[in-house]
């Protein structure tokens, strides 16, 4: 028996050894759905963007009836950029159908080209979000050779009449088009001369068809980039499902691709442009030497860097759950549709993504540099609109913007939030998980008034995206409400002067007001709460603190301190707190310093109003139940600023001198008031205050 309890106990240590071995992520591998693939929100920045009003654009529909009500908005503009002839002119394109071009002093629209009419009635808008004329890039050396190009979808009699130049999609329904166009006169306000069809696509769905195009504004003349043509084109639509499915890993077909052509050679299928030699996938049979990257939903927006390494970025639009940006490069394969980010994309479940399996190595996907996640309710049904949409910006290499420079500028379509990360963070990982931290901007009109693009466009869906001048200078633009916005400046998060009453030197007894006296202790240098303290009747609320008696009660604010948590951090939910805006026992403010990011009333800014506290920071995920990361995780003493600025109602939370804020809010219920010290049930300890301000007398 003995003997064969020692063979078993042999087999199984032999069974169990390379399981042992196995690194613990591979462990976690399985085939259970990730419910949060990307738990890490955007932080808050402390910076916002300081907008005003250029171009109001005027009102177009698209071509018949639509029945979808995200194509009726006040117009369909979708990006702005500067003309290259020195003549300070911005372009804007309509997919409904115009291109304008606003004059450099006034800004005011002109009408330089009907693109829907010059290929009405074929021209299609009617249907899908990014149908219609969807893009324009003038060749660099438009100032003397008056060419530019677009792209636009036809439908109709033109899918029987003509046909499309590369592989398409089976039951195709829609062309994706793209022509070249030669101005008699660079300089005219209105266009007039020819153009000449160069290359046409065929899709599928209606969705994700050709995006943007555009040539790289770091090449020179003798570079071998110069004068070729990038093109960003969609799956349409079809890249999850169906026959074509795999169509964005096909090196065969162009959808789900970036392709680079010479618009100036004639070495193509079609014979109307030229294939360059030094595509990755030139020359090789059965690949299609058009192909610069591939793997793609929807490559809604790519741009180069015009510093550093001149890196090309691109922003996809994901399906399930996530919104990326990848740098791109000749071969690049970003996994669309085995891969959405860095999640394993099953076809059988339109609800979830799923770890990479152990082999993930080998397929050499390039991972996203940098991404955020739907975080759909729990209610969610998985086929409805979750509302996110990334759309693509740039980094920022001007010269009026100082405080932009490096960070790669991005917005949410949907929803108009505004967004960055550090060019020099976003770093490449085969695993997919070294991404570089998504930060939040606020914005601002040139009052100082803190709005959002909500306000701004006046529609709770923007449908939002960045543009920029020749001298890389940021604008924005909604289809909202069809207007420009160009960015004028930056501000810092409840910034500026507090006021001139300074207090300090207050750590006597004689200075603070406690809730119950007897739980505190005045050794002279410090505050100390010593006693944890009792929930009390009336609204919920810290449980006891101090305020400080000294000086006046303040409208703006500016606090300066450090505090402890003496309650060991092994015990949950340990916490600090402090106040703001005190006027009674029922109505102040209070900056939540918790271990703890998972509880609604713990780690963020809060609102006593004669009720229970109210929330009222902006990084509560409440579809996901956590906020920003735990302002404090133990017993060391740690610097707490807070600064209120009661004429706009900005508040930010500073821990331990960091650049950015933990906490942010915006709020004015309450004027002014006093400051404070205190905890819900812990104890804890506060020195080196300062507090200045403005007085409320």
């Amino acid at each position: 028996m003995r003997s064969k309890l020692s063979w078993c106990l042999l087999t199984i240590a032999a069974l169990l050894l390379p399981l042992l071995s196995v690194p613990p992520a591979a462990l976690a591998r399985d085939d259970a759905p990730i419910l949060d693939p990307i738990p890490e929100d955007p932080a808050p920045s402390g910076l916002g963007l300081v907008l005003q009003e250029v171009a109001q654009l005027p009102k177009s529909t698209p071509t018949g009836t639509p029945t979808d009500p995200r194509l009726l908005r006040w117009n369909r503009i979708n990006y702005v950029g500067e003309v290259p002839d020195n003549s300070g002119r911005l372009y804007v394109p309509d997919l409904n159908g115009n291109l304008y071009m606003l004059d450099k002093k006034t800004r005011t629209p002109r009408v330089y080209l009907d693109v829907a009419a010059t290929f009405a009635p074929d021209f299609f808008s009617q249907a899908g979000l990014g149908q219609g004329f969807g893009f324009v890039a003038f060749h660099p050396d438009f100032r003397k050779n008056g060419k530019f190009y677009t792209t636009h979808v036809e439908a109709g009699e033109a899918l029987k009449t003509k046909t499309p130049d590369l592989t398409a999609q089976p039951k195709t329904g829609y062309h994706g088009v793209v022509d070249e166009w030669t101005a008699k006169d660079p300089k005219a306000e209105t266009f007039s001369g020819t153009h000449r069809e160069i290359l046409r696509i065929g899709f599928a769905g209606r969705i994700h068809n050709l995006q943007q195009i555009d040539f790289n504004p770091n090449a020179r003349q003798g570079d071998a980039d110069y004068g070729k043509l990038y093109l960003s084109v969609g799956d349409g639509g079809n890249g999850n499902v169906g026959d074509n499915g795999g169509d964005p890993q096909n090196l065969g077909v162009p959808q789900g691709k970036i392709l680079r052509i010479d618009p100036a050679g004639n070495d193509s299928a079609n014979g109307r442009y030229g294939v360059p030699a030094d595509n990755p996938f030139a020359g090789q049979a059965g690949r299609l030497g058009e192909i610069y990257a591939y793997g793609m939903r929807d490559p809604h927006r790519f741009s180069w860097d015009t510093g550093g390494a001149h890196r090309l970025f691109l922003a996809h639009i994901g399906e399930h759950e996530i919104e990326s940006i990848h740098e791109l490069y000749p071969g690049a394969n970003i996994g669309w549709s085995e891969r959405e980010g860095a999640f394993t994309f099953r076809k059988d479940d339109r609800c979830h993504l799923y770890p990479l399996p152990a082999d993930d190595a080998k397929y050499d996907y390039e991972y996203p540099l940098a991404a955020y996640d739907h975080d759909p309710p729990a209610d969610w049904n998985c086929s409805s609109d979750v509302g996110r949409a990334i759309s693509g910006g740039y980094v920022y290499r001007g010269a009026r913007l100082p405080a932009l420079r490096g960070k790669y500028l991005f917005t949410d379509i949907v929803s108009g939030r505004l967004m960055y990360t550090e060019e020099s963070e976003m770093k490449h990982d085969s695993t997919g998980t070294n991404r570089a931290q998504i930060y939040d901007l606020a914005a601002y009109d040139t009052s100082g008034r803190p709005v959002t693009m909500q306000e701004l466009a006046g529609d709770k869906r923007v449908d939002l995206r960045y543009g920029s001048d020749g001298k890389g200078e940021p604008y924005l633009l909604a289809k909202a409400n069809g207007k420009i916005w160009k960015v004028v400046g930056t501000k810092r998060v409840a910034s500026g002067a507090a006021g001139p009453v300074r207090v300090g030197n207050a750590m006597d007894a004689g200075s603070w007001t406690p809730v119950t006296p007897s739980k505190w202790r005045f050794p002279g240098d410090q505050v100390v709460l010593a006693e944890a303290g009792e929930q009390r009747p009336g609204p919920r609320r810290p449980f006891e603190y101090a305020v400080l008696n000294k000086g006046p009660a303040l409208t703006s604010t500016r606090i300066d301190a450090k505090v402890r948590l003496d309650t060991p951090v092994s015990v949950s939910n340990r916490d600090v707190i402090v106040v703001f805006g005190y006027q009674d026992d029922t109505h102040f403010y209070y900056a939540h310093l918790s271990s703890d990011n998972t509880i609604y009333p713990h780690n963020g800014i809060f609102l006593v109003n004669g009720a229970d506290r109210l929330r009222i920071d902006q990084q509560w995920n409440a579809n996901r139940s956590h906020g920003a990361p735990p302002a404090i995780t133990d017993e060391a003493w740690h610097r707490v600023r807070v600064d209120r600025r009661a004429d706009t109602g900005e508040i930010a939370v500073y821990v331990d001198g960091a650049s950015k804020p933990v906490f942010t809010a915006l709020d004015k219920t309450l004027g002014s008031g006093r400051v404070g010290f205190g905890s819900f049930d812990n104890i804890g300890r506060l020195r080196d205050l300062t507090v200045r301000g403005t007085s409320a007398q």
